[in-house]
């Protein structure tokens, strides 16, 4: 069985690079006028290396500084480098910034060629190989075979060929070969047209698989395309996987609505941000420390944007150091758990560090604290439930899935873990309708029953004489949450804790009510009275306000707090009756109610005693708790009274 890996070459301009690519392969990988005018490689160049079970898709990457940007997007989803050093030059600049550029992308296997060893004395050489020791020391490359090579007498290009193979033995074992299960995945390094067969976009598949009549997604921008024909190093075929170079020509799309940085994937798989938590290092050779609110160059997969960066609980980022950071982006970006990237300084333009991606759809963290800072720490563990625990935390009260942790926490047994988060507690989940359930992280649930309660704080201090608030007027501060059940859930898990009153009559926080003046105190004393000797004929709350001597704005508070409290009850607005009235009155009706077949309007204020004013609404509001019931113009009793 023939296994697939992506080999990168790395190493300044005119080292080599593409003469020795063509020495082992047999392809001149510069294949623009330009690049064979100049001969320097300007474009990305690819070849194939078949070695045994290992078949090896070459990338051959530009030198020059100035094409260092191309370089990155070549690079993209590597599993072995050629770091590539001319024995007459030794390192150069663009030497340590590709090996750099190297580090930060995390690999783990390479091979070191030396060539134009016919150049110079073997001496020379050995000298030329010290220095390339120090340079990779402390690295992945630290025990990598180095292997003198020359073009001209062929010296060194069968070993070299034979070290290759072995290090793709190793890269073949590391866990990136695992991609090559799951949804498809290929950022795009190349674009172009071809007459009679339309759009044609190349990269190398970093993660499943897809075959010829798949429908696929363009992202950043949702555009659905489907696969017409692939190619792999020019051989038609069927499909193609991870670990393979690939060429597809796409149908849907016009070769002007794609461009390199752009990925193809399975339907649902990516989904484009401007905002990347991120865990940031930057090298020991940076020129500067890197402070807050730094713009840099960040490149991902095989696009470079700008981006504002945010340190998360420090200021400033000092060489050969590492914190977590945000990024926020100039443009969307589509990335995944882990992702590697790397970022450049904005201006003069030089690599000074890199990291990976914890949380590709990330929120901002304005004022991050304690417990925000340590869940952006476990976005980091080993452990794929802490992991996904973490990124449920930072999905908030959006609508999170549990077929997103594979992109989201680098989770592989969704199912396990998932049911792991229900065991821990972590996960709650609230039922919003029959069909639907929405699911939150338990500190995010807490931390949303903290601020209810804060708002209810809140509400008691510019109320002070209301004893309880509509659950209506609380909500409307929580219009943001997606569903009101959200509310519901934290209000009855609050009044579970005992940290509020959740009733009929309206929501308080235990402990907090009233606070009267002695003045308030004597005016609700006597506003009581007068209701309990006004009968079944009460005054109106304006009435009540002019009456009053003192704090005449606080009669309506103070009528709502004798209701709250069981002294009046709010027949309609602005019509209170004292409890006792209206008990008596409910009782004088249910009495003549159970001698007849009912009574009409007017026979009910005749039972009260009172004018049509007043019988009316208190007929509606006995209606309205269920006491009576309308049978065309009769009022009956809606259910047998309780006995005494």
């Amino acid at each position: 069985m023939i296994t697939d890996l992506i080999l990168g070459t790395a190493g300044h301009i005119d080292h080599g690079k593409t003469s020795l690519i063509r020495a082992l392969t047999g392809v001149n990988t510069d294949r623009l006028p330009e690049e064979k005018r100049r001969g320097i490689t300007i474009e990305l160049g690819f070849a194939e290396l078949l070695l045994g079970e290992y078949r090896l898709g070459i990338v051959d990457v530009p030198g020059h500084e100035r094409f260092v940007r191309n370089m990155l997007a070549g690079a993209t989803g590597i599993d072995l480098a050629l770091l590539v050093v001319a024995a007459d030059d030794s390192i150069k600049l663009q030497t340590r910034e590709h090996f750099e550029i190297l580090r930060l992308l995390h690999l783990e296997s390479g091979v070191i060629a030396l060539t134009k060893c016919d150049l110079v004395e073997p001496d020379w050489v050995e000298l030329v190989e010290e220095e390339v020791r120090d340079l990779v020391r402390g690295t992945f490359l630290a025990t990598a075979p180095i292997v003198r090579t020359s073009i001209e007498t062929g010296q060194g290009l069968e070993e070299l060929k034979t070290q290759l193979g072995q290090q793709a033995q190793q890269a073949a074992t590391s866990d990136r070969l695992q991609r090559r299960q799951g949804p498809f995945r290929m950022a795009i390094d190349r674009t172009f047209t071809i007459a009679g067969h339309g759009t044609v976009v190349t990269g190398s598949v970093n993660h499943g698989q897809t075959h010829v009549g798949a429908e696929l997604i363009v992202e950043p921008g949702d555009i659905r395309v489907r696969v017409r024909s692939l190619q792999n190093h020019d051989r038609t075929v069927e499909q193609v996987q991870r670990g393979q170079r690939a060429a597809i020509n796409l149908a849907g799309i016009h070769h002007e609505e794609i461009r390199r940085g752009q990925e193809l994937c399975s339907p649902g798989h990516l989904v484009p941000s401007r905002l990347l938590t991120v865990a940031l290092s930057l090298l020991d050779t940076a020129p500067w420390p890197l402070k807050d609110r730094r713009r840099v160059r960040v490149h991902v997969g095989t696009t470079e944007m700008l981006a504002s960066v945010r340190l998360l609980g420090q200021q400033i980022l000092p060489p050969g150091e590492q914190c977590a950071a945000q990024l926020f982006l100039s443009e969307p970006a589509v990335t995944v758990w882990n992702q590697p990237l790397v970022i450049r300084s904005e201006s003069p333009v030089v690599t000074i560090g890199g990291g990976r991606v914890l949380e590709p759809n990330a929120k901002r963290l304005h004022k991050p604290d304690e417990e925000q800072l340590d869940m952006v720490t476990r976005l980091s563990s080993q452990d794929a439930v802490v992991r996904a625990a973490a990124a449920l935390y930072f999905a908030t009260l959006s609508d999170w899935r549990s077929e997103d942790l594979p992109r989201t926490a680098g989770v592989e047994s969704v199912d396990e873990v998932t049911h792991a988060l229900r065991q821990r507690g972590d996960l709650l989940e609230i039922t919003v309708s029959p069909t639907r359930q929405v699911s939150i992280h338990r500190l995010i649930f807490q931390r949303l029953c903290a601020r209810i309660e804060t708002a209810l704080h809140k509400l008691h201090d510019a109320h002070p004489l209301r004893a309880v608030f509509d659950r209506a007027q609380l909500a409307r501060g929580f219009r943001y949450l997606p569903d009101e059940a959200i509310l519901l859930a934290a209000l009855k898990e609050m009044q579970t804790a005992g940290r509020i009153k959740f009733g009929a009559k309206g929501i308080a926080v235990i402990g907090r009510g009233p606070k009267l003046s002695q003045n308030e105190q004597k005016l609700l004393d006597k506003l009581v009275a007068e209701f309990r000797a006004a009968g079944i004929q009460p005054p109106s709350v304006k009435q009540c306000q002019q009456q009053a001597t003192k704090n005449q704005e606080s009669v309506p508070q103070l009528l709502a707090l004798a209701a709250a409290n069981g002294d009046l009850v709010e027949v309609a607005d602005d019509f209170y009756l004292h409890a006792e009235v209206e008990q008596t009155s409910r009782q004088a009706l249910a009495a003549k109610l159970q001698e007849s077949s009912g009574l009409t309007m007017s026979e009910i204020r005749e039972v009260l005693d009172t004018s049509r004013k007043y019988a009316v609404p208190y007929c509606e509001f006995l209606d309205r708790v269920g006491f009576t019931k309308r049978q065309g113009d009769l009022r009956v009793l809606a259910a047998a009274p309780p006995q005494e």
